[in-house]
């Protein structure tokens, strides 16, 4: 049955173009014409299924537009999804990003069924460290609390002490070290945002060494070349890049920072240090901007597709458990981490 429904071919029919005519208005200059056909039956059956399921599907920045801005209820970075993910009121949440980010909206709402489209969906960040990991640095720097990324499992969740996302790394590190009176903190696992964010505060962090295959590919040359070949332009860097790229940049931030700035600021011409995808749903808002698009795509990101989210939907695969006792630890050190300032979701 699964087999069937996931090679079910979805006609391109008048009705279905006109139910999506005015969702294509606003990716026109992303998606070519030509390609339309192919999304939109796909994008009136996902829509269909949402409500007949009762289901959301949380759609992370780096998603392909026509997930983005086609069938996403909610969108953001990993902060602003976990914010939905712990007050949604679906049966339902389909998570159009990476298995950890899935984990992170079944830690939050354990009532729900949390659903991936592809259990291939991981994370260079996230497979870079385990729990026994965790309790070996623990053991080893004894009394230090230890901050998480979100790019992390729900086993290294469970042995840390708060989660912090790129949006919030500094005030998470500098929170957790003033509540225990400490001037050190256990910052893992990207070695590049740990070193940015020692760079933004007075508070000393022992560092892990993953590093995310997206940014690190960044280089001080490449930013320098674009600026070469493109006067003017405004270079903007995740804080994943490597400190001497965010250095010679225009502005640091996490995915949502970046899309704030381009929002307020309107440069003329912009560069973003971040996965590809991310180039063309800021560009799809912002047309009046001319984005210059370095291209890193995320190989894990990529793997949701719409043909996978319709198929989860269809046939509610693949649904994401977390052993209770690990998701009750984890949860904790998630929740802490929410009360560290509270941005709005962007709502579809």
């Amino acid at each position: 049955m699964a087999a069937a429904l996931a090679s079910q071919v979805l006609a391109y029919t008048p009705d279905v173009a006109k139910a999506t005519a005015s969702l294509y208005v606003k990716v026109a200059k992303i998606i070519p014409e030509i390609e339309w056909p192919v999304f939109a039956p796909l994008i009136v059956e996902i829509n269909r299924l949402k409500k007949e399921r009762d289901a959301v599907i949380l759609a992370h920045n780096y998603q392909t537009p026509e997930i983005f801005h086609c069938v996403a209820d909610f969108v953001g970075d990993s902060l602003q999804l976990a914010r939905e993910a712990a007050k949604v009121d679906a049966k339902i949440i389909v998570q159009a990003g990476v298995h950890f980010m899935a984990e992170t909206s079944k830690i939050l709402s354990p009532d729900k069924i949390v659903l991936i489209p592809d259990l291939r969906a991981g994370c260079s960040l996230a497979s870079s460290i385990t729990g026994a990991d965790v309790r070996l640095l623990k053991e080893k720097y004894p009394n230090l609390p230890v901050v998480t990324y979100v790019n992390t499992s729900a086993d290294v969740k469970a042995e840390s002490d708060v989660c912090c996302t790129s949006s919030n790394a500094v005030a998470v590190v500098e929170s957790i070290a003033a509540e225990r009176g400490v001037d050190t903190v256990i910052f893992i696992p990207d070695t590049f945002l740990a070193k940015n964010v020692a760079k933004q505060t007075k508070i000393k962090i022992i560092a892990w060494h993953g590093k995310c295959e997206v940014h690190e590919r960044f280089s001080v040359d490449e930013v320098r070349r674009f600026r070469a070949d493109h006067p003017g332009a405004i270079v903007l860097a995740h804080p994943e890049c490597p400190p001497e790229v965010v250095a010679e940049c225009d502005f640091a931030g996490s995915t949502s920072a970046m899309i704030d700035y381009v929002a307020k600021k309107r440069p003329p011409r912009v560069v973003m240090l971040t996965e590809c995808s991310m180039n063309d749903n800021v560009a799809a808002e912002y047309p009046d901007v001319e984005f210059l698009r370095p291209c890193n795509l995320c190989p894990h990101m990529k793997r949701i597709t719409l043909q996978g989210i319709l198929r989860s939907l269809q046939t509610m695969q693949y649904e994401v458990k977390v052993e209770p006792s690990i998701a009750m630890r984890a949860r904790a050190a998630v929740e802490r981490m929410l009360q560290v300032g509270k941005p709005t979701p962007a709502v579809r």
